[in-house]
């Protein structure tokens, strides 16, 4: 799946997409939980990206925890949305796999349920990516679609073709990028929800 796919496919449902999930937030408390977790982890001041903010729902959470947080989507349309609900915010087109951001720039990156459109064979890179424009000290929050397999799951999701990942290969690669594991989260699926939720932390040395 390339960038152009995904890009594509949310511009095509931008405002669907931010419509539906508004208000998200509201019946996910250990999601909720492990935000309001790494908003204390992020230092005083600190700056903080929302990579594949979509239409800045998550954004605006993170802000309303403290945060100095900006949102960076790979869909013009997302970010027209995010900038219309949320003009308070800065937000900015972007992909992960090469952010327009120097080296060490980011106290905090949250990642929420944006790698699940990547191939499994550009997760080394994006993970160098993310290390690159961490601060030392800084962290990284995942949320994905994950599984209880040994090996990344293609699925048919709404928008575009996604993956779940296994938590376990997802913490070895970051290991490997040079990210440690502070904690992991698996969450059962609600019955509205197809697959397990996986959260992971972690830390730039």
């Amino acid at each position: 799946m390339t960038d152009t796919d995904t890009r594509a496919a949310y511009d095509a449902v931008a405002t669907l997409y931010a419509d539906m999930f508004r208000d998200a937030l509201d019946d996910l408390p250990l999601e909720r939980g492990l935000l309001a977790a790494f908003a204390e982890l992020v230092p005083a001041g600190g700056k903080v990206a929302d990579i594949g903010c979509g239409p800045g729902h998550v954004t605006a959470h993170l802000r309303r925890l403290g945060l100095d947080v900006s949102g960076v989507d790979l869909s013009p349309a997302m970010i027209a949305r995010a900038r219309a609900d949320h003009p308070h915010l800065h937000f900015a087109e972007g992909s992960m796999t090469a952010l327009d951001l120097p080296d060490g720039a980011l106290d905090g990156i949250l990642a929420f349920y944006s790698i699940i459109h990547l191939e499994p064979a550009e997760l080394p890179a994006v993970f160098a990516e993310l290390h690159r424009v961490l601060a030392p000290g800084g962290h990284l929050l995942l949320a994905f679609q994950s599984t209880d397999g040994a090996e990344p799951d293609p699925f048919d999701h709404k928008v575009v073709r996604a993956h779940r990942w296994p938590i376990g290969h997802l913490a070895d690669l970051a290991d490997r990028a040079g990210l440690v594991e502070i904690g992991r989260l698996m969450r059962r699926p609600k019955e509205t929800e197809h697959s397990p939720a996986g959260h992971l932390l972690l830390r730039k040395p």
